[in-house]
């Protein structure tokens, strides 16, 4: 099995394509919110406006990393969403336990209350897809190595 064919390499389908589309529209949602708010109320709140803004830059290259095929898009993948991940609880543990810190609410607050805890649920099912595509793609490229020593024995 060639590095084009492998599972790895191939584009999601499936759950992978949902996960794709839900990204990017919050990529395309935390953009706008945060655009907005830096461009025209950043003096009123600057720490939540700006974990809006690297919000939707995580979300930004956690879409690319998920429709890009290949062994380390799928990591840059890992990486971003597990930071995500991180992000969402850290934000979500201070914006209950501290609130003042924020001004306002930001993608993250409360755990992403304000986008139906979608962003705290997504990193998890993110993180599961890709643990177990690589898993698949690292049983098929073994099949494949294994297929081809058997041929040329």
């Amino acid at each position: 099995m060639t590095a084009s064919t492998s599972p790895s390499a191939r584009p999601a389908s499936g759950v992978g394509r949902v996960l794709v589309v839900v990204y990017a529209i919050l990529a395309l949602a935390a953009t706008g919110r945060s655009f907005y708010q830096i461009v025209s109320k950043f003096d009123e709140a600057p720490v939540a406006y700006s974990l809006s803004a690297l919000a939707a830059v995580v979300y930004i290259v956690a879409t690319v990393a998920l429709v890009v095929p290949g062994e380390t898009w799928r990591r840059v993948a890992i990486a971003t969403i597990g930071f995500e991940l991180v992000g969402v609880v850290v934000v979500g543990v201070l914006s209950l336990a501290a609130p003042e810190l924020f001004g306002h609410a930001s993608v993250w607050s409360y755990f992403g209350m304000g986008y139906l805890f979608i962003p705290l649920v997504l990193p998890i099912l993110g993180l599961l897809w890709l643990t177990r595509r690589g898993r698949r793609a690292r049983t098929a490229d073994a099949r494949a190595v294994a297929s081809e020593d058997v041929r040329s024995a």
